[in-house]
């Protein structure tokens, strides 16, 4: 035994250190739905108050404390694949930690990958995407086989016998991880494999190969595929919706990884991506080596066959954003509610509360466009819904998930040097804060995709100006945009070069016209002031004189 310290016993303050003060706390145990006054008022008014008490009860359970350590846990032990068994057996085994399995079966059980299609009705898109923003709060890699998924169906849908074969398990509430054959399950995930080397987003450049396996050709025929797919997600999956050259073209296909006949399908992973954010989620590189598939669709027409699935899967990637920036305002107010600097709670200080006040705005406009899209999804058989969203869900994907970014980054600076530690929620909220941004097609894509939209459907641009005009003088700055960008709309020299500046118009007009129309007045006025005032809007934490700035705080902290 030591003896004592004599020094000490006569200096008992040498062996103080510090004491912990002045300090913030994880952000756990809150209720994430009811807290989020943004989202329960978006829910009630986009057509889902149905889901009101369901959404309650898993608001509680995503804000609870252990609840949200499964998504740390998830991406603090990334997926590994193995490629064969200690046999040689070709197994193409990604391995996952429980944590990414728990979440999982939440997600499903909840059906969050199928309720739109098995329980079709108002409001059903919007309270789907509802718990996917709870959800993605939580843990946002995991979400991806979730909803490809989803987006599947439409497309399946195409050829009736694949959809009779597949969809019931595809869309049951059961989550099953084995790697057995889908004859032994009763639920299964579906993933895609699109994207080649020398393509990338110009899918009609790729160059794997579909080889009729029979004399039957098209629609629901069995082919056999060989070439190589650079990036698939996620390689764990029952199935994939493969792109392929077939003899007429580019067509879309449905590949197992199992066989009929319970032998292993030549789908073989070759190494898993090593990704900066969406940890937890597999993707990987992959070799079709005579893989065996079913043509979906029409032989040729597999980016026609594969259109509403990409709708869909950008559609969530808007919900993810969202997502990452309501996790990054209520994180960022938190902490300030509780740190004081130079004698005062830094939400008190003026300059903080502008910034915090341009968070929470950023967030809501980018949450009204998103629910507002997922309301146009349950109304399709309209007109003026189904064009919203074959032109907004782009104009949203790209203007929603490209400000996400600097939103974590200005939301990370609240917190000062503390947020930048890796046990901080921060660094995964930063590192994940780009990827909806370049999955599902980059900005470029996004805008040439509304450009080409209004060249052959010019009855989305009217569309447009008819939501547009709901708001008409609610706010002479709204007006005033709305007019100017009419007359901007109309001028099409150059218009793909001026399209990035269109399509942000575009993005801010119909975010304002929602937050003028539906939201508290001081939300609504600071939104114009801010990003439709002069030249716009520049960094965070620059809204104009007479903004409200308290009551904005207020509105989004977290309870």
């Amino acid at each position: 035994m030591n003896a004592p310290d004599p020094l000490a016993a006569h200096q008992p303050w040498l062996a103080t250190t510090h004491e912990v003060h002045n300090v913030g706390c994880e952000l756990v145990d809150y209720d994430m739905y009811r807290g989020d006054a943004a989202l329960v008022e978006g829910v009630q008014r986009e057509g889902a108050a149905w889901a009101d008490a369901e959404l309650g009860g898993f608001g509680r359970l995503a804000g609870s404390a252990d609840y949200l350590e499964l998504g740390a846990l998830a991406n603090r032990h990334p997926p590994e694949l193995d490629t064969h068994d200690r046999f040689g057996h070709r197994v193409d085994l990604v391995r996952f930690h429980p944590a990414y399995h728990a979440l999982m079966r939440e997600a499903i059980g909840r059906g969050m990958h199928s309720s739109p299609w098995t329980h079709p009705r108002p409001g059903a898109n919007v309270a789907r995407a509802a718990y996917i923003y709870l959800q993605t709060q939580v843990e946002a890699g995991h979400l991806c086989p979730v909803t490809m998924t989803t987006a599947a169906v439409p497309s399946l849908l195409t050829t009736p016998a694949l959809a009779e074969a597949w969809l019931p398990k595809i869309n049951a509430r059961v989550y099953d991880p084995r790697n057995v054959p889908d004859a032994h399950k009763q639920g299964l995930t579906i993933g895609m494999a699109m994207t080649e080397k020398q393509g990338g987003s110009d899918v009609r450049a790729n160059t794997t190969r579909a080889h009729p396996v029979g004399a039957a050709t098209g629609a629901g025929a069995e082919y056999e595929l060989v070439g190589h797919k650079f990036f698939v997600s996620a390689p764990m999956c029952d199935a994939f919706l493969v792109l392929a050259q077939a003899p007429g073209g580019l067509s879309c296909f449905l590949v197992p990884r199992w066989r009929p006949d319970g032998s292993k399908n030549p789908l073989q992973v070759l190494r898993l991506k090593r990704k900066m954010g969406n940890v937890s989620n597999a993707s990987s590189e992959t070799e079709l080596r005579g893989a065996l598939g079913w043509m979906v669709g029409e032989e040729g027409r597999g980016v026609r066959t594969i259109i509403e699935m990409v709708s869909s899967t950008r559609f969530t990637c808007m919900v993810g954003s969202a997502a990452g920036q309501r996790q990054a305002v209520a994180l960022a107010i938190d902490h300030c509610r509780v740190r004081a600097a130079f004698g005062r709670p830094l939400i008190d200080q003026p300059l903080m509360r502008n910034v915090l006040a341009d968070l929470a705005l950023e967030h809501e406009g980018s949450l009204a466009l998103t629910l507002r899209i997922g309301r146009a999804m349950d109304h399709r058989s309209d007109a003026h819904e189904d064009a919203l969203v074959r032109l907004v869900t782009a104009v949203g994907k790209y203007w929603i998930c490209k400000r996400t970014p600097m939103h974590a980054a200005e939301a990370m600076e609240c917190i000062g040097g503390s947020g930048v530690m890796e046990d901080s929620p921060f660094p995964r909220l930063l590192r994940e804060s780009p990827v909806n941004a370049i999955w599902e097609g980059s900005g470029n894509v996004q805008c040439l995709d509304v450009l080409r939209a209004m060249e052959r459907s010019p009855a989305v641009v009217g569309a447009l100006f008819d939501e547009l005009d709901r708001a008409r003088g609610g706010h002479a700055l709204l007006d005033r945009w709305v007019d100017a960008l009419r007359t901007d709309l109309a001028d099409t020299a150059d218009i793909e070069y001026r399209a990035r500046q269109l399509v942000d118009r575009m993005a801010l007009a119909l975010q304002a016209a929602l937050l003028v129309q539906h939201a508290p007045a001081t939300v609504g006025d600071a939104f114009c002031a801010s990003r439709l005032a002069g030249e716009g809007h520049r960094q965070f934490g620059t809204l104009p004189r007479g903004v409200d700035a308290a009551a904005l705080v207020a509105r989004a902290a977290p309870r």
